[in-house]
């Protein structure tokens, strides 16, 4: 053997050599600590932590360091992208020596490792090459190219797991990842699906899942020919995805099954995860998003999460409150964590240009401290980094740690520390949970999806944009509620179908399209005493997006006890359309729906005096009907006149809101559970404020839990009255 070649021998000895010691050391260790180990490395009480290895990053000659500085700052979790094409160099062949490292310091450091495994997006590159018809393919048709992902600086084939051979191979690397690690001791859990991807792959196998999909939901072609309106497809070989929108039915077939398919190969993961270790939990995130994704994947894993960052959005303190109580809703009772909130600062991104540094831009030590308690105020029961340390490499280079460059212990550091010690010192918090909101604000998957496509693109699988003339309206106009409702401090909560049963009152936004059985669910649910506040033109495209030719559609006209007489299709002339509604002048939008009674009572009137809404008593409960947008005007132009119509209607439904603030800067959440009761008073300002928070009944005690240098609260029965520093909160215990 030549010189290279006994170099070359020695170092793959030494390799192997090095990996079954690791193996040898992870079972001994497991073996010798038994039950104590156990103890010792019981799950947190509130994990706070970040994303620590992106494999590249950060340097090795840290590692040993970072992870001690982390403990000692109070970090007790961490995740881990395990990447399948940085392990998997070449098939069959498995480099686990980093990861390995990994987990080991963080049992010498006693923080939990989740094992965020990242088979969608990160398949080896040398697969790109062997496996030419698994790589993921584009609308235009072509192959998508391997390439250096940028919030990981390291490199990815984009392969597609509908590709049978992707799938096993995919599958082979998940149970080496399982069986690896499901003893260790310092293991938690399995993060299996990171932000909620939805594929946009043309590739045949995907082509192919799409085909099974329609012969499930429409049995025979001639079925499908008739509801797509295309008669000559031929045979179900010649059936293919739409690459547009300019036909409705298979435009909404294609963002539904994306949706269902990308959740198919969720529930595929953590079956096959649950099936290996029967220990360790699986969680997933998405991005607190208005889509069905959420409480989908939600229902599929133990507990749930989000990303969701500052410098991506805004700091206007409504956007966070929204997404964590996205995610709460869709997580249905179950534990959340936000698992990637802003940590640090962002440069040279798109979403910044233009942006005051304030807002998002740059974070400093009181920004992640609202911000952490926002998550916790809204019931997140942990929070984690995108990054701890920021990435050196690639287009996020600096971006969402805590930490230095360098490593240092920065200010926003040491607020993550006094947050972890005092999240993890007061454990009897986490027993309570929020209380459901005063108001639902429904999500309807087929209204999200008509709207994408009517706009003109389907980019979003159903969610959405925020721009343009109608596109995204669907997205603004829940969100304008959402504010509408934020902004006289009252608790809406988003709310799935399924759950409108839970809430004496629901807000129906944009309803431009309903499936029957979506009218059918509404409909049972006014019968049962529910009150529905419907915005314009509900159902007027039913399903397969077909005009109804009597209007509102779908028997609709019977619940709500109104008939159209004319219907106006202009939101570029539309953005301020006044009405009246129960006396209160208001501004509308987007489409313009007249009626006249039809069983109903009149209830507002356009300008032109034509009748613009109905209330109407059906079952146990009642209807009222406005003929446009109110929520898309409200988010679009904050008017106090609209906020006033949208406190109205708790009135109008006969509720009461469970906590009043005096200031409406001043936000204020209640906690109920096993643990007591607990408001939490938020103050996302920059300068201190006082407020009187109105309870909904009399308690004896106040004992501050949270609270910088300022006086402490006064109770007087049913009045709790504080003073917040810019920026923070008091979180308070009543008994």
């Amino acid at each position: 053997m030549n010189g290279v070649g006994r170099k070359a021998g020695s170092q793959m000895k030494k390799t192997r050599i090095t990996r079954a010691s690791a193996i040898l050391l992870s079972v001994l260790f497991a073996l010798t600590l038994g039950v104590e180990a156990q103890d010792k490395f019981a799950d947190p009480v509130f994990p706070f932590g970040a994303v620590y290895f992106r494999k590249s990053n950060p340097p090795e000659k840290d590692w040993a360091s970072d992870h001690k500085t982390a403990s000692q700052l109070g970090v007790n979790i961490f995740r881990h992208w395990f990447m399948w094409g940085s392990i998997e160099t070449t098939p069959g062949k498995y480099d686990w020596r980093d990861y390995d490292r990994m987990v080991e310091l963080e049992a010498q450091n006693h923080i939990k490792v989740i094992i965020a495994e990242r088979i969608d997006s990160f398949a080896p590159e040398w697969m790109w090459d062997r496996n030419p018809h698994g790589r993921q393919v584009d609308a235009q048709g072509n192959d998508l190219f391997p390439t250096v992902d940028g919030s990981s600086a390291t490199g990815r084939a984009p392969m597609c797991l509908d590709s049978d051979e992707v799938k096993t191979a995919a599958e082979k690397f998940l149970t080496a990842l399982v069986e690896r690690y499901r003893d260790n001791p310092a293991v938690m859990g399995y993060d299996v699906w990171n932000e909620g991807q939805v594929p946009d792959c043309y590739c045949p196998s995907t082509q192919a899942k799409f085909r099974e999909w329609l012969r499930a939901k429409y049995g025979t072609l001639e079925a499908l020919e008739k509801a797509w309106h295309r008669y000559s497809l031929g045979d179900w070989s010649m059936v293919h995805p739409p690459h547009g929108s300019n036909g409705y039915a298979d435009s909404l077939d294609w963002l539904e099954f994306r949706r269902d398919n990308a959740l198919r190969l969720l529930h595929w993961r953590t079956e096959l995860i649950r099936r290996l270790d029967k220990r360790n939990k699986v969680t997933a995130h998405g991005t607190g998003s208005l889509s069905d994704v959420e409480w989908r994947a939600a229902a599929d894993v133990d507990s749930f999460g989000y990303t969701w960052v500052s410098s991506r959005h805004s700091s206007d303190p409504w956007i966070q409150f929204s997404a964590v109580d996205i995610t709460r809703s869709a997580s249905r009772g179950k534990p959340f964590w936000h698992a990637e909130a802003e940590g640090g600062n962002l440069w040279l991104q798109p979403q910044v240009v233009n942006r005051p540094l304030e807002d998002g831009r740059s974070s400093d030590d009181k920004d992640i401290r609202l911000m952490s308690l926002i998550d916790m105020a809204g019931g997140a029961s942990g929070i984690l980094f995108p990054r701890w340390r920021p990435l050196l490499d690639g287009p996020l280079f600096g971006a969402f740690g805590p930490m230095g460059m360098d490593g240092s212990v920065t200010p926003r550091a040491e607020m993550v520390s006094k947050l972890s010690h005092w999240t993890n010192a007061h454990p009897e918090i986490w027993k309570s949970r929020p209380v459901r909101g005063e108001i639902g604000i429904v999500y309807v998957p087929e209204a999200a999806d008509f709207n994408a496509v009517q706009g003109g693109g389907a980019a979003a699988a159903g969610a959405g944009g925020r721009g343009g003339t109608i596109s995204g309206a669907y997205t603004q106009s829940l969100e304008g509620a959402y504010q509408a409702f934020f902004d006289s401090n009252i608790q809406a909560d988003y709310v799935s179908l399924e759950d409108i049963g839970q809430y004496p009152v629901v807000y129906l936004a944009y309803p431009e399209m309903l499936k029957k059985a979506t009218a059918d669910k509404l409909r049972d649910y006014v019968a049962s005493g529910g009150k529905l506040i419907g915005e314009g033109t509900p159902g007027y495209f039913g399903d397969g997006g077909t005009v109804g030719t009597v209007q509102p559609n779908l028997g609709l006209d019977q619940l709500f006890g109104a008939r159209e007489t004319y219907v106006q299709f202009t939101p570029d002339i539309l953005g301020a359309l006044p009405l009246t509604v129960q006396g209160m002048k208001i501004g509308g939008g987007y489409f313009q729906q007249e009626y006249k009674l039809a069983g109903g009572q009149a209830a507002g009137t356009y300008a032109n005096g034509h009748l613009a809404a109905v209330e109407n008593t059906t079952g146990k409960g009642k209807t009222l009907l406005i003929g446009t947008f109110p929520a898309g005007n409200y988010y679009r132009n904050h008017s106090a006149a609209n906020r006033e119509f949208f406190a109205s209607l708790l009135t109008w439904a006969g509720v009461r809101p469970q906590l009043q603030s005096s200031d409406p800067a001043v936000k204020a959440r209640m906690h109920q559970g096993a643990g007591g009761t607990y408001v939490w008073i938020l103050n996302p300002s920059r300068m201190s404020k006082q407020a009187k928070i109105s309870l909904p009944s009399t308690f004896q005690r106040a004992t501050e839990l949270w609270q910088e240098g300022i006086a402490p609260p006064v109770l007087s029965g049913a009045t709790l009255t504080a003073t917040i520093e810019a920026r923070s909160a008091a979180v308070i215990r009543l008994e």
